[in-house]
């Protein structure tokens, strides 16, 4: 399952008001965020779509994908995996306590520089 996607935007006060309004008859709403960085929606069923300030240099990525998974072994064997079928270390599989106390996550760069991850949050 996808637990968020993250999209690099031009104009992030405006694509957060257009994001609000176009997600309103979907029931999607802001979930949390920091000014002039980011910001997250709730896409229902626990997934986020999230957009993100391009004025960094470089952005912190044009597109992420991060993938729920049910263990901490399936977040080491898809790290494993990646980089076997060709992908880019962008962060080993480890606790990521800034995202939450039991997040743990690994971080691998596709063949298009795609930044995708494997997470898990559960104790």
């Amino acid at each position: 399952m996808i637990d968020h996607i993250t999209i690099a935007v031009s104009d992030l006060a405006r694509s957060k008001l257009f994001y609000e309004r176009a997600f309103a008859p979907l029931g999607y709403g802001l979930a949390f965020g920091k000014e002039d960085v980011f910001w997250a929606f709730d896409a229902g069923a626990g997934s986020l779509f999230e957009i993100q300030s391009t004025d960094e240099e470089p952005p912190l990525t044009h597109l992420h994908v991060a993938f729920r998974v049910g263990s901490r072994a399936e977040v080491d064997a898809f790290y494993t995996a990646a980089l076997e079928a060709g992908a880019s270390d962008n962060g080993g599989p480890g606790p990521r306590p800034d995202y939450g106390a039991n997040y743990y996550a690994c971080f691998v760069l596709d063949p298009d520089g795609y930044n995708i991850e494997a997470m898990v949050n559960e104790a």
